[in-house]
């Protein structure tokens, strides 16, 4: 899918499929392009469309250069960060002149988002520099929500998990605390990951923007976005903190429950000693047994038996075993 955008009066007039590019063009927006659309847009600026293989390309080198007049960045960003388990996919973005080619084989909400933001006049669209910023504030917005959310889930379950008389907890069974601390910790790298990668993609836009777009207010959004970025990164790293806290905590108290199962079991055992030792005895079948005959024997041997198991279970309860 292709959409054109055109910078009439300040507004983004949208135009979807393989339409001419104008004058008034600011931004191209490739969406799962096909390749007859990525022909179509090479043919139309000069430039050449990255694959979505090339666009998974880790090394530096392959993310961030100039090649032609065009500047190509690929940032790892995240989406659909409502949903219990959040996507990652690549975004490359490309300057060309005073336009701005986007590729992206997903559908991030920032991107409606950012065309929101211009319709209430709340960003600029008059050229793809101030466009592709505007974007990426959007995405750094998103990616704050997003650690909010596994900050209040956290902090959610240290409450539950640390709560001293453990009645909820109780409810609860330790593997779903174990799932969830797993399950955040792998947001976070997931997060961390793609906010180096939007960093890296910011220092190479600065140098483009102060070589070929010297303008003062572009600048200062880019180095704004960088200092808030560096701020979520600092967050994250004491939230994965706090995730590695919680998983060992959850790991101890399964290990603490563990324990005191077997602590249980083993006494128990040591309980029912005395009991079956009873019980063997009067089991035997030798034909000289005094009690044999007795006719009080068994009711003897009964009270014998629950009474060296009381004795065991008093004990260990004053002794705080139970």
């Amino acid at each position: 899918m292709i959409v054109v955008y055109d910078n009439i009066a300040g507004k983004l007039v949208r135009r979807e499929g393989l339409q001419p590019v104008t004058d008034a063009t600011v931004w191209i927006d490739l969406i799962n392009p096909t390749k007859d659309e990525d022909n179509f847009v090479q043919q139309e600026l000069g430039i050449e469309i990255p694959t979505r293989a090339e666009a998974r390309e880790i090394e530096a080198s392959n993310r961030v250069y100039q090649e032609n007049g065009a500047s190509y960045m690929t940032a790892f960003v995240m989406f659909n960060i409502e949903q219990v388990n959040p996507g990652t996919s690549n975004v490359t973005f490309i300057q060309t002149g005073n336009r701005l080619v986007t590729v992206r084989y997903s559908e991030p909400k920032a991107f409606p988002f950012f065309v929101q933001r211009v319709e209430r006049g709340e960003a600029t669209c008059t050229a793809g520099p101030a466009i592709q910023i505007g974007i990426m504030e959007t995405l750094l917005q998103r990616k704050a929500d997003l650690i909010e959310r596994i900050q209040d889930d956290v902090d959610r379950m240290a409450r539950e998990l640390f709560e001293i008389d453990g009645k909820r907890r109780r409810k609860t069974n330790l593997a779903i605390y174990l799932k969830g601390t797993g399950r955040d910790a792998d947001i976070i790298a997931r997060a961390q990951e793609s906010a180096a990668s939007i960093e890296r993609v910011l220092m190479f836009f600065g140098g483009v923007a102060r070589d070929k777009h010297p303008d003062p207010q572009l600048l200062g959004r880019i180095e704004a976005a960088r200092s808030d970025l560096t701020s979520l990164l600092e967050h994250m790293k004491f939230l994965q903190g706090r995730i590695q806290f919680l998983l060992e905590g959850t790991l101890g108290m399964i290990n603490t429950e563990q324990n005191q199962i077997i602590k249980l079991f083993s006494v128990m055992a040591v309980m029912l000693m005395p009991p079956t030792l009873i019980a063997s005895v009067y089991g035997m079948n030798f034909k000289h047994m005094p009690e044999l005959n007795h006719e009080w024997g068994y009711p003897i041997a009964v009270t014998a038996m629950v009474i060296s198991a009381v004795i065991p279970f008093f004990y260990f309860r004053s002794k705080g075993w139970l």
